[in-house]
């Protein structure tokens, strides 16, 4: 028997192979494709013509795969996937000259996981301009995205229902102390913490807020001696002795040498997530944008990324 050839095989008989086995008969398949059943039919018997094997078992009941009928058919969804692929990349690439990437993030990830992401973004598409709003709250980066001021967000998950949101990293908090000759306990004991004057953020702070949050379900509350709206004068602040500080390991970054780091006694992290307005009619560059941050980040709302420690 002569081996199947490749290029007399049509799309057309593969997209009436899969047709079938999604609707289970050739009426349906037909119907669902604005084709007559004999076309289908016509289709399939001269695929199965090229290719040497019967793909499918008729009854009365419909159509059934045969064991290789299943197999070129997973093979026949993944040509039929490519091409979607290969025509969306296309539409990407026509809507790209022209166009604009509004982002809206708080200060730590403007800082630490934009940066690269844009650079790679502007290699691929230097005539696209991106606009970084930064927020000092995560709810105001969230009605930026609502009011149609920014298309991309990032935000603490979960989120609001009115957004399309996946997880993007896990940010565990950590306590900066002071140097000191000897290393600290690590994790620290809630007691020990409370010996030393606390710097953080003001009490509208949207991360401080998160904290306060996770800090209540454990029992516990914030008492700070000092209150300072950026992350680098509290860590400059901790660095001369003043106190010690709860801050995010990503905000922290990059955290002075000569701080001491200890865990907290109970683990606390925030989850950094990614959202977009629900049934949004995206431009295609931030389409093409977000698919170079899936890249970098490659990330899924349920194998988030913990930052490892300094």
């Amino acid at each position: 028997m002569a081996k199947a050839d490749p290029h007399r095989v049509k799309l057309s008989q593969l997209r009436a192979l899969v047709a079938i086995a999604d609707a289970g008969s050739f009426s349906e398949a037909a119907l669902q494709m604005d084709l007559s059943q004999s076309a289908v039919s016509h289709a399939i018997a001269t695929l199965e013509d090229e290719l040497g094997v019967i793909l499918l078992s008729r009854s009365r009941q419909g159509a059934v795969l045969t064991a290789v009928g299943q197999q070129i058919t997973e093979e026949a969804r993944l040509v039929l996937r490519s091409l979607q692929n290969l025509c969306h990349q296309a539409d990407l690439a026509k809507g790209l000259q022209s166009g604009e990437v509004r982002l809206a993030a708080f200060r730590s990830v403007a800082t630490h996981i934009l940066p690269e992401v844009i650079r790679q973004f502007r290699e691929q598409y230097p005539h696209i301009p991106i606009a970084i709003d930064e927020k000092s709250h995560y709810e105001m980066v969230e009605d930026a995205v609502r009011q149609g001021h920014a298309d991309v967000g990032f935000t603490y998950l979960p989120t609001k229902a009115d957004f399309e949101s996946w997880e993007l990293l896990r940010d565990r908090y950590l306590v900066l102390l002071p140097p000191t000759p000897a290393p600290v306990a690590s994790p620290l004991s809630w007691a020990d913490l409370a010996t030393y004057p606390l710097i953080l953020p003001p009490s509208d702070d949207g991360d401080r807020q998160h904290l306060e949050g996770l800090l209540r379900r454990q029992g516990q509350t914030l008492k700070p001696a000092y209150s300072v709206r950026e992350d680098s004068t509290i860590l400059g602040m901790v660095e001369r002795g003043l106190g010690a500080t709860i801050m995010a390991h990503l905000a922290a970054q990059p955290i002075p040498p000569h701080l001491q780091v200890a865990e907290l006694p109970i683990p606390l992290e925030r989850t950094i997530g990614v959202i977009v307005l629900k049934e949004a009619l995206l431009p295609p560059p931030v389409y093409a944008f977000l698919d170079r941050l899936k890249t970098v980040w490659p990330l899924s709302a349920s194998a988030g990324l913990i930052l490892p420690s300094s």
